[in-house]
């Protein structure tokens, strides 16, 4: 895609869309440690009635994010990317409120609902990235968007297990508390990326839902075979969302605070892998062969996850998850390299619901296997279990990606050093 924005403008629209995700993901990552222990409370405090009922929370989240998100990666397209975060986030923050006061299971699951309509944000600042960034360098920009991840996870579920260890609903009123100063902070702040003459000359209902904006994938080979790539890639992140607390407390005996510590580390290993890393291999090296080494280094981790059977066995997989993130990048900027600027919502929209379609039944799959190789009535116990599934799933994901890049030009800065 062609661009007219100048390289000072676009670094600053960059540290603007940066910011904006970094504060969703603090108010997301906030509420990772508690939410299933929220749940437990509430279900009689039995871990495998809980672990069923994260599975359906996080399957509805799905299904509503893979039904709205290509809505609002076209609405993005007509109207312009900055009304779609505002109103992201003012819904989200008072979604966090709405949640942190449900007195009962059915009330939170209808907040949880509201989450996946509002969380939009994700979605669009991929657009505003692919908006004012030229293509030789959004690998790059989508590695500092993967770095706001980082950043979020180093300190979201640090703070959500601590507040969480005082009272379990003490997070969602901090959630929303940055969800609200987001909102803020993008309507003073927060330029718009899409300038009216690039902009779709109207809203399409007839594509602006899941399935058409599936069928947009299938018009570039490249495109299609990633967009599977991609569908494997949130399928098997989603054993981490659905299980992770549950299994490390149930394997480790990790309560909250221990659980918030370790996925901050996470946050800690991923964010500086996507920041500092990914443009720089990605220039050296070619984006597919970074993708490809991310996809093994993910099987890897998974591998030794489900494997270890103590805790300091299992933080030795984490440093190998964060090199799987070398992946994304890559495969979000080839994408985006085979689709007009109109159509740079539409797209993200398709990918978001690619992770929402997977999350429709990944977290009710890995809850089940989880659920199965825990039960009392076994009499061989496998709790690592869902995280071999998930490494399964990433090394056929490398199998497809080398298909479906085998024609993919390198880079023009491939082979040098790039500071």
């Amino acid at each position: 895609m062609e661009t007219n924005t100048h390289t000072p403008v676009r670094r600053a629209a960059v540290v603007f869309i940066f910011i904006t995700v970094l504060i969703d993901i603090l108010a997301f990552g906030i509420i990772i440690p508690v939410l299933p222990h929220l749940i437990e409370q509430m279900t009689g405090n039995t871990v495998s009635n809980a672990a069923w009922w994260v599975g359906v929370f996080g399957t509805v989240f799905a299904i509503v994010q893979f039904i709205a998100s290509p809505i609002q990666g076209a609405l993005s397209d007509r109207f312009g990317r900055r009304p779609v975060v505002l109103l992201s986030n003012l819904g989200l923050g008072l979604d966090f409120v709405f949640m942190a006061v449900a007195p009962s299971l059915w009330l939170l699951f209808v907040g949880r609902i509201i989450s996946g309509v509002t969380a939009a944000s994700f979605t669009t600042a991929n657009a505003y990235i692919a908006d004012v960034t030229p293509p030789e360098k959004r690998a790059a920009a989508f590695g500092m968007l993967g770095g706001a991840f980082g950043i979020g996870f180093i300190v979201g579920p640090a703070l959500g297990g601590f507040l969480g260890g005082i009272d379990l609903r003490l997070p969602f009123w901090v959630a929303a508390g940055l969800a609200l100063t987001n909102f803020l902070y993008g309507f003073f702040i927060l330029p718009e990326s899409l300038p009216p003459e690039k902009r779709a000359a109207r809203f399409e209902p007839r594509t602006a839902h899941p399935f058409g904006a599936l069928k947009m994938l299938r018009r570039h080979r490249e495109v299609f075979g990633l967009s599977i790539v991609m569908f494997l890639f949130y399928l098997a992140h989603y054993v981490l969302q659905t299980v992770f607390v549950l299994y490390a407390d149930y394997r480790y005996g990790w309560g909250p605070q221990q659980v918030g510590y370790v996925l901050a580390l996470v946050g800690a290993c991923d964010g500086t892998v996507q920041a500092f890393l990914t443009g720089r291999l990605a220039a050296r090296f070619g984006e597919r062969r970074v993708l490809l080494a991310g996809m093994a280094f993910g099987t890897a981790s998974f591998a030794v996850m489900g494997l270890a059977p103590v805790g300091w066995a299992f933080l030795v997989g984490i440093p190998l998850m964060s090199l799987w993130g070398l992946a994304g990048p890559p495969i979000q900027s080839i994408m985006t390299r085979h689709v007009a600027p109109d159509e740079q919502g539409r797209l993200q929209g398709a990918v978001t619901s690619l992770g929402s379609f997977a999350g429709i039944f990944g977290p009710y799959l890995f809850a089940q296997i989880f659920a199965f190789w825990i039960s009392p009535a076994r009499t061989v116990h496998l709790p690592g279990f869902p995280f071999l599934v998930a490494a399964a799933l990433v090394a056929f994901g490398i199998v497809v990606a080398a298909r479906a890049t085998r024609d993919e030009p390198e880079p023009a800065l491939a082979g040098k050093n790039v500071s």
